[in-house]
């Protein structure tokens, strides 16, 4: 045992028996029985042999009582084992023991706490305070600025203040405490800045690399955002100490999130093994119990989580989050404020209350208490973001109809939320009447022109994580193209894609799988529209065939920790499969029965075996038709793929050879297509293209087939060969903005204006915020008489300040005046502001103060 050399030196000088002293010479020289060893009993605690350490510290307590660290040692372990009630009476005799120790009393803080002993939990806060800022000198050690630090945030400190001075300084001592790195990582985690928190975790880890507490901070902080660095420190933790409860319990909240309750219970029931009454523990038990719809062995877990403080507010505290993960945002927001009935002032819960809110479309309410947990807490990174995105959405405008509140920035919404209303009442027709459901409530809607914004309203945080749009139920939030400018993105599709999760999520009571409701949205996006959604590929092929198909009982795992982002993006693909396989083999009558019973708490697995075949026989079936409907692609092609060393430069030679010898193989004919267009031979390219295109119709990315055969055929003045290619890539492709403009200027050369007005609107569902396809959309208008289609588009026009506006303004008055539209003359004096001498604008003019409108 360790003792300070200070503390023999005054028991030396103590009265006592003769025999004191010789006693004490030989402890010291060890020839007696020997002390407890200090080290190795901390080493058995930080292991999680915990039962050895109380054993130990015990022992060594009942030696020398007013040992600090052993003291300690035994607090821990007894809070640790959930030995409450032996903690809170060893807590009141370590501080009367050793009245000077802020770290006893902190124990204490905790042992009264966990007891329900809150009065007395806070008074041993206010002492600690008392005591250091009395007697500063007896405490400027690092240990105790951290102990300091933590009671003072208690009570109301300014956090930045704590964590510049008191752990900042701490973290200056030589070595600097494990503890000064902790503190200042949780400290940030409790202000929902994952970053700075990780940052210290990994500094204090640098110093302490097998530290079990620091490492589970580090995964906390990466456990919202990547899971791989999340789940290294776990499996860390795992080599170090298998008993480690909070670690077991982040598990176990991963494991929930895949909707593997079955793994859940088994790892909460490893943590109640240790702690058998652990409130966390207990609150996960309950919450997995009201995910299954049983309320009595929810009651219990509830109860047992509440065994020794009725009013722990982290309990339903807990059980409400993970709710509102689930995306149970109204049950979510109930336990909310059940917590705050008791403690108004537990921000947390206002905080998560705010987020539940918002996503239920209680706006008034949810900004609200934003504002109020801001105020009582500036460094609160969630709800500054939130105050910051309220203040912005002043610029933006809502248009409504009968179903739809629609949000949007004022520069966009008159470009195209006229688009967006009726595209959305469409979806709401269309897909509510299919699946049985017509939301009662309007629907609101957020198209936010900065993804920044986009995030903070949907994640809380400005960061976007890959994200296009995201439904909560009632609410659908969304980027708008001025987003994804510089790449190619249907924001019609994205939001038929939302409304179908709003669809869904109502007729289940936001109580299904996401593998279910996003294969329900894909597979709706492709039934609207067959340019829409996810289709087989030569990727989605390789992986379906190989090894990356999951079984449908296990398809939510592959959207929380996929591979890769092509992983995710197949985990949607798979998913919209398995649903067109459930429709297509049992029936569209046996999928919304499978939805009911979800409404009704049934697991997923439970009511996909009711209403189709037993969950093992579903698993072997889906994957013998996924996998027949890979090999279907591009029939009569073969797909092996070529030794990567033949795609290197040096390769030419022997590529060729491959390529000659392989005629039908996919990737041989693309590097034969290649190497001819790279020549410039196109007239040969025709034939090698027509065979890949011909196969495999849906290859039309940037570099497919049909791209590259359409050039072909207009280089070699087939025209009308072009024309038809390109007509069927446009077809296939969404995004297609090239396709679509070149389609837009064919079609107007040979005045076919139905083709140009289809393709300016396939334009605009890619990108409203550009000229082009407005010019083509008003010309096409114009020639199919559909003047007020011709006047909008000039009007759009003018709203994204065209280089040359008075002959935009001139376009639109000669439509109104078309029209006997009295804006015509206004138009036509705007056109002259622009330009005085502006010789149309000055003839129409002219036409205008006559009577009646111009004829064609």
């Amino acid at each position: 045992m360790t003792v300070p050399l200070q503390r023999l030196r005054a028991r030396a000088g103590r009265p006592g028996p003769w025999w004191l002293a010789g006693w004490l010479a030989a402890w010291l020289a060890g020839s007696l029985l020997p002390a407890a060893d200090f080290t190795a009993a901390t080493a058995d605690f930080a292991r999680g042999r915990y039962e050895a350490a109380l054993k130990t510290s015990g022992e060594a307590l009942a030696e020398d009582s007013v040992d600090e660290g052993w003291q300690a040692l035994r607090l821990e372990s007894l809070l640790t084992l959930g030995r409450y009630p032996e903690a809170w009476s060893a807590a009141t005799n370590a501080v009367h023991r050793v009245p000077r120790s802020l770290r006893l009393r902190w124990l204490a803080r905790e042992a009264h706490r966990r007891m329900g002993d809150t009065t007395r939990a806070r008074a041993l806060t206010e002492e600690i305070a008392q005591l250091v800022t009395s007697r500063t000198w007896m405490y400027r050690d690092a240990a105790s600025l951290v102990v300091f630090g933590r009671a003072i945030l208690e009570l109301g400190a300014d956090p930045k203040e704590v964590l510049d001075k008191a752990y900042a300084g701490a973290r200056k001592a030589d070595p600097p405490p494990r503890d000064a790195f902790l503190a200042a990582g949780e400290l940030a985690l409790s202000k929902h800045d994952a970053a700075l928190a990780a940052r210290h975790f990994d500094e204090g880890l640098a110093r302490y690399p097998d530290d079990v507490e620091l490492l589970h901070g580090r995964a906390r902080a990466f456990s919202d955002g990547s899971r791989a660095e999340a789940m290294a420190s776990i499996e860390r933790i795992r080599e170090l100490n298998p008993r480690h409860v909070p670690t077991l319990l982040l598990l176990a909240d991963h494991r929930i999130d895949a909707e593997d309750y079955d793994g859940a219970r088994e790892l909460l029931g490893a943590a109640l093994e240790v702690n058998p009454w652990h409130p966390e523990a207990w609150a996960y038990r309950a919450l997995l119990a009201h995910l299954h719809n049983d309320a009595d062995a929810e009651r219990t877990a509830r109860e047992s989580a509440l065994r020794y403080w009725s009013g722990n507010p982290e309990v339903d505290h807990l059980i409400g989050r993970k709710l509102s993960q689930k995306y149970r945002f109204a049950e979510g927001a109930a336990l909310q404020q059940r917590v705050l009935g008791l403690d108004p002032g537990h921000l947390a819960a206002k905080g998560q209350l705010a987020s539940d809110l918002l996503r239920l479309g209680r706006d008034a309410e949810g900004w609200r208490l934003a504002h109020e947990v801001h105020e009582a807490d500036g460094y609160d990174v969630t709800a500054f973001n939130l105050v910051n995105l309220h203040d912005a959405m002043t610029n933006y405008v809502t248009v409504t109809n009968e179903h739809l509140i629609l949000r949007m920035h004022r520069s966009e919404a008159s470009l195209y939320a006229g688009r967006v209303l009726t595209l959305l009442s469409e979806a709401r027709e269309r897909v509510g009447v299919k699946y049985g459901l017509l939301p009662a409530e309007p629907v609101v809607v957020e198209v936010f022109s900065d993804s920044r914004d986009f995030g903070v309203r949907t994640f809380g945080m400005p960061g976007n994580p890959g994200y296009l749009g995201v439904c909560f139920g009632k609410v659908i939030t969304a980027n708008s193209p001025a987003v994804n400018q510089g790449r190619a993105v249907n924001w019609e599709a994205v939001l038929w894609h939302e409304f179908c999760h709003v669809i869904t999520l109502q007729k289940t009571r936001n109580r299904m799988p996401r593998w279910l409701s996003e294969g329900i949205s894909v597979h709706e996006e492709r039934q609207a529209n067959p340019a829409w959604g996810q289709h087989m590929d030569p990727k989605y092929r390789t992986m379906i065939l190989g090894k990356d198909l999951v079984p449908v009982s296990r398809l939510s795992a592959a959207f929380l920790m996929p591979k890769s982002g092509l992983h995710l993006q197949f985990a949607y693909f798979e998913s919209s499969m398995v649903v067109e396989y459930l429709i297509g083999r049992f029936g569209m009558e046996k999928l919304r029965a499978v939805l009911d019973d979800l409404a009704e708490g049934v697991f997923i697995n439970d009511a996909l075996a009711r209403h189709t075949v037993p969950m093992d026989q579903l698993d072997r079936d889906f994957a013998d038709h996924a996998r027949e409907v890979a090999r279907a692609l591009g029939g009569g092609l073969d797909w092996t793929e070529p030794d990567p060393e033949l795609l290197l430069p040096g390769a030419g030679e022997r590529r060729q050879r491959w390529v000659k010898a392989n005629p039908d193989n996919f990737w041989a004919l693309r590097l034969e297509a290649s190497r001819l267009a790279d020549e410039g031979q196109w007239a040969e390219a025709v034939p090698v293209l027509r065979r890949l295109w011909t196969a495999y119709p849906g290859d039309v990315g940037a570099d497919g087939s049909g791209r590259l055969l359409a050039r072909a055929l207009g280089r070699s003045g087939d025209a009308e060969g072009e024309l038809a290619v390109l007509r069927q890539v446009a077809e296939h492709d969404m995004e297609a903005v090239d396709v679509y403009q070149r389609l837009m200027e064919l079609g107007e050369a040979a005045g076919d204006w139905e083709s140009v007005r289809l393709n300016a609107r396939r334009y605009l569902a890619v990108d409203p915020l550009v000229p082009v396809p407005y010019r083509h959309l008003a010309a096409a208008g114009e020639a199919l008489d559909e003047l007020e289609l011709a006047a909008s588009a000039w009007e759009k026009l003018l709203l994204l300040r065209p280089p040359n506006p008075s002959e935009v303004h001139c376009q639109l008055a000669r439509i109104r005046h078309r029209q006997g539209d009295p804006r015509a003359r206004r138009s036509v004096l705007q056109a002259l502001e622009e330009a005085p001498r502006y010789r149309a604008a000055l003839e129409l003019l002219q036409q205008v103060a006559g009577d009646g409108p111009t004829g064609n």
